[in-house]
């Protein structure tokens, strides 16, 4: 994922281009792609930018009719920053999509511009359960959300870990907390003790919380927030004793999380998200493609969203074969799209939610974090 960063760090900026030709002409439409592509969370959102552009860049050179021209917009993964470049993005760009915003603070934000336009947008990334509640005609995304992805983390801890009592932290953050509280929920759900508490994410620290785990021994940590704390917390755990299980969501599903921690401390820590990291097309043949495409293209392994970022892309392009290229259109054209995409089934129900959703789960094996599989088959290795 580093050099992924690396690699991409060049390409963006407040309003950037990748792709082919210029834009407006009625031969090349253009999608624009938003969120933290220069921020202290870039890890999360710069592979399903190149998810995105690999996409575009393999449909463009087929010499299509319309070609499609990639247009960034670094948020830095903020509201205040993401509403103006929106605002530009509509009136000065003339984009015909968007994908993303990557996260849900930002789409919070967004969201109301792209519907007030009649922009369609498509997230890869952004999992807060609200979003799918504001009634929006022109919002969607390919991941599922915190409340599926809660139940299905906590059904893994339960069916696989067996796991009878769980102490939930969070870096009392809105998607931190809202993550860390529905595990919670439904771990209680399940008649799993639960204990909770967070930690302040500026904060290096934390052996306040950690006694707390260790008096509590509980048999499992489910830490709810991004993936420097969760280092900061899991090395911390570790070092104090702590020998149980420990588990994050998609906002520590990053290399970042072995490097916080250091190697030997992170070893089987659990990680859940919505996204599908499949480089050895373990789920489908699809999957095996791209990860090859993208390894050739970036000089690296996919990573989280990348697959997302691709399937957002994807569902574009089809809109655009089929010869929808007004936004009106590709947004009428994205309430029929059924297709096998490179992680999961493309298929929005009538709130722009995938029609399927599953949650993965992977586990840090080395300095790597491969794939378990579906969290109702996944097994601790």
């Amino acid at each position: 994922m580093v050099v992924s960063a690396t690699l991409a760090l060049g390409a963006v900026a407040c309003g950037g281009d990748d792709g082919d030709g210029g834009g407006g002409s009625g031969n090349e439409i253009t999608i624009g792609f938003m969120g933290d592509l220069t921020g202290e969370n870039s890890g999360l959102v710069i592979p399903p930018k190149q998810g995105a552009q690999l996409a575009f860049e393999q449909y463009n050179a087929t010499n299509p009719k319309v070609k499609i021209k990639l247009k960034t917009y670094d948020s830095q993964g903020k509201a205040e920053q993401a509403t103006p470049l929106a605002q530009g993005a509509v009136k000065s760009d003339k984009i015909a999509g968007l994908i993303g915003p990557a996260f849900s603070g930002e789409s919070e934000s967004v969201g109301p511009i792209l519907e007030e336009a009649k922009i369609p947008s498509v997230s890869p990334s952004a999992t807060s359960v609200t979003l799918a509640e504001k009634g929006w005609k022109f919002w969607h995304r390919v991941v599922a959300d915190d409340a599926v992805q809660s139940d299905g983390a906590a059904n893994f801890l339960v069916n696989s870990v067996k796991a009878k009592k769980i102490f939930t932290v969070s870096d009392k953050q809105a998607y931190g907390e809202g993550l860390a509280g529905a595990i919670a929920k439904a771990a209680t759900a399940k008649s799993v003790q639960v204990q909770s508490d967070g930690v302040d994410d500026k904060a290096t620290d934390y052996s306040s919380t950690v006694n707390k785990i260790n008096q509590f021994k509980p048999d499992a940590v489910y830490f709810g927030g991004y993936y420097a704390v969760a280092g900061r917390l899991f090395k911390q755990l570790r070092e104090a004793g702590y020998k149980g299980k420990m588990m994050s969501g998609d906002g520590s599903l990053a290399t970042g999380l072995i490097e916080g921690a250091g190697e030997k401390n992170a070893q089987k820590a659990l990680l859940s998200c919505g996204c599908l990291i499949d480089a050895e097309g373990k789920t489908n043949e699809k999957a095996k493609k791209f990860a090859t495409d993208y390894k050739t293209k970036f000089g690296a392994e996919v990573a989280i969203y990348s697959t997302e970022g691709f399937d957002a892309a994807t569902a574009f392009i089809e809109a655009v074969k089929a010869g929808k290229t007004k936004p009106e259109e590709i947004n009428d054209f994205l309430k029929t799209l059924d297709l096998q995409g490179v992680g999961k089934q493309i298929k929005f129900d009538d709130k722009g939610e995938l029609a399927a959703q599953d949650i993965f789960i992977y586990e840090v094996q080395g300095n790597k974090l491969p794939l378990l599989g579906n969290s109702n088959e996944a097994k601790v290795s």
